[in-house]
């Protein structure tokens, strides 16, 4: 199986089982292992007293990206730590579009840099995030073949 194929499958997977992102309308999309795509519609309810998108909507969809992307090597893999810079707000009906991307994995941490931008490819925030794996297998439940062979 390629490393594609896996990232994949551990993202089908995990989507499977998340009701968070479900309820909220996020899309994924796996391009490569290491990164990863989400994206939704800001809606009604998603808007906060000043009729712009919650901040921490904005959060929740870069650190989904983050998620998906940092879990693409079937080893269980949770936020270590996260900051994000908010750079323009998000209105109503705006469509954005979370990109994480891989920037070092190493042992058991990696970290990972995530761009939200709107539909008019506008800066909405950065996130930046810290990951720490552990040595159980989303795909497998024998974590024997990820001791001995995944560096991760």
């Amino acid at each position: 199986m390629s490393d594609l194929d896996t990232a994949r499958r551990c993202a089908d997977t995990m989507y499977a089982a998340d009701a968070a992102s479900r309820a909220l309308g996020i899309d994924i999309e796996i391009p490569k292992a290491g990164q990863a795509i989400a994206s939704m519609r800001v809606r009604d309810d998603m808007v906060n007293g000043f009729d712009v998108c919650h901040g921490g909507l904005i959060f929740t969809l870069a650190d989904t990206a983050f998620a998906f992307a940092c879990n693409a090597y079937d080893r269980l893999t949770v936020a270590a730590a996260a900051n994000i810079e908010f750079l323009k707000p998000a209105r109503r009906d705006d469509v954005l579009t979370a990109t994480a991307v891989e920037e070092h994995r190493g042992g058991r941490s990696g970290v990972y840099s995530v761009e939200v931008l709107n539909q008019d490819d506008e800066r909405v925030a950065l996130f930046r995030g810290r990951s720490a794996s552990r040595a159980e297998g989303l795909l497998q439940s024998d974590t024997e073949s990820l001791e001995s062979g995944d560096k991760a």
